[in-house]
């Protein structure tokens, strides 16, 4: 009886603790600061600074409460309607030039006199492949990456970590973590190492767990195609455009969404704790130098991102092949496999071609859409896709509707992290349980969305859902 009198009186105390914790914290910095200021004020002399006055100005505007959220999602669509409208062109052009270099291939193999399954592998599983890579892939990064290093060298990317801290603090995580899911966007093996900022030990393990969640650059180019032909009608109208940029910002901003309540809710279960306090210095804006930017970002992400999905399809195209064209009875073996998936993907509104796709593409999230078109076509190679309107053709000829391309991009921003960043948690975490709970996490959430989609759509009865 006293245990039950005590408790509410505990769970009190508790509470006002953590409130006068915070507060206690709030004062030592801000009497820091204020001191730090005396001092400087007695022993430095400073010219009139007009451009920290403008700074000031600008941070008044870009982190307050009613205009910083604002900017930043007007921002965010601004850079993926730049990216949306500039790439599709280029990409079509891209994909012309390098499926025509098939033929000169082809001429070459039978000339050599080569063997079928040869040519196979090489031209049409590994070549058609990297083109189709390369094609897809590379105007929409040329135009994102810049655009992302141009805000991250004004000096904006530290503003988004402090407006985006107080809801970081809420759901039991550290503000820093805001940075590291900016990282996560280049890269989530990036974001993962970038964690070690974070010095408590829980709140880090949050940040590892939930970067998945900040789509990365492998995962772009699917959401960007699939919303421009489904969501955008191939993109030749400006309402298309918008409805297409709308759909890529809406899933990014889910992606924040989940990452603040998986994070919530790890921080009440599994992960329990206190979030600790950290004090962000903003750096100062400064012109962005646009020439050594898009260099940098040619150099460290765009061709780094292309080169690894290079080295990753190759080979994985040529599996494929295999896979594709070998058979066992009257099916291939990518058939077989992919039956086994059927049941579970249609009860999700995919299918097994899908899931196996995804399975298929643990080595790099850029290869999905390859492998899925590779393994869709009963010759067992990759169709020369030379525009949206080409791919949205054979997609759509598989069954494919807009609720599908729905759910096959969130399922791409919600299942298992690459190997690459699985290893890297590994290595992170010491522990084969923390990858092992950062692949199931996501996992389970995306197969959960795209069931609950499906079941919407059915029961709105919008359209076949797959």
């Amino acid at each position: 009886m006293a245990g039950q009198k005590t408790d509410p009186v505990l769970v009190e105390a508790r509470r006002l603790a953590g409130d006068l914790e915070d507060s206690y914290r709030d004062r030592i910095v801000a009497a820091l600061y204020a001191r730090a200021e005396a001092i400087a004020s007695r022993a430095v002399k400073e010219a009139p600074a007009p451009r920290r006055e403008l700074d000031w100005r600008l941070d008044a505007i870009l982190t307050s409460r009613l205009w910083g959220y604002p900017i930043m999602l007007a921002l965010l669509a601004v850079v993926f309607w730049l990216t949306l409208k500039g790439a599709n062109y280029p990409s079509a052009l891209l994909a012309s030039l390098l499926f025509a270099f098939q033929d000169i291939l082809t001429s070459l193999f039978h000339r050599l006199d080569a063997p079928a399954w040869l040519h196979g592998i090489v031209v049409l599983g590994m070549y058609r492949t990297l083109a189709w890579v390369v094609a897809v892939m590379l105007p929409p990064m040329a135009i994102f990456f810049p655009l992302f290093t141009l805000l991250e060298d004004l000096g904006y990317l530290p503003r988004i970590a402090f407006n985006l801290d107080n809801f970081f603090k809420k759901a039991g995580a550290h503000g820093k973590q805001a940075l590291t899911m900016c990282m996560g966007f280049g890269c989530n093996a990036a974001g993962v190492v970038g964690c070690r900022i974070i010095d408590s030990p829980r709140e880090r393990l949050l940040a590892i767990l939930t970067n998945n969640f900040s789509p990365c650059n492998g995962r772009f180019p699917t959401l960007i195609t699939l919303a421009g032909i489904f969501m955008g009608g191939l993109l030749t109208t400006a309402a298309g455009v918008a409805a297409a940029t709308l759909t890529v910002v809406g899933i990014i901003l889910l992606g924040i969404v989940l990452m603040f309540f998986t994070s919530w809710l790890l921080s009440r279960t599994l992960l329990k704790g206190v979030p600790s306090s950290f004090t962000l210095e903003l750096p100062p804006y400064r012109p962005p130098q646009v020439l050594r930017v898009i260099i940098r970002s040619v150099l460290d992400r765009t061709l780094y991102v292309l080169v690894r999905a290079v080295l990753v399809a190759a080979p994985a195209g040529a599996f494929t092949w295999v896979l594709a064209n070998v058979h066992l009875g009257a099916f291939s073996i990518i058939d077989h496999m992919a039956g086994w998936l059927q049941p579970l993907g249609k009860v999700v509104g995919l299918d097994g071609y899908i899931l196996l796709a995804f399975i298929l593409g643990l080595p790099a999230n850029e290869i999905v859409i390859p492998i899925l078109l590779m393994s869709y076509l009963s010759t067992g190679m990759l169709t020369e896709v030379n525009s949206l309107a080409a791919l949205g053709e054979i997609l759509v000829r598989h069954g494919w509707t807009w609720i599908t391309a729905l759910n096959v991009m969130l399922f791409s921003l919600m299942h298992w992290p690459c190997g690459t960043t699985l290893l890297t948690i590994y290595k992170e975490t010491k522990s084969l349980k923390w990858p092992l709970l950062a692949a199931v996490i996501p996992t389970a959430l995306g197969l959960a969305a795209c069931f609950l989609v499906k079941l919407l759509a059915g029961l709105l009865d919008i359209v076949a859902a797959g």
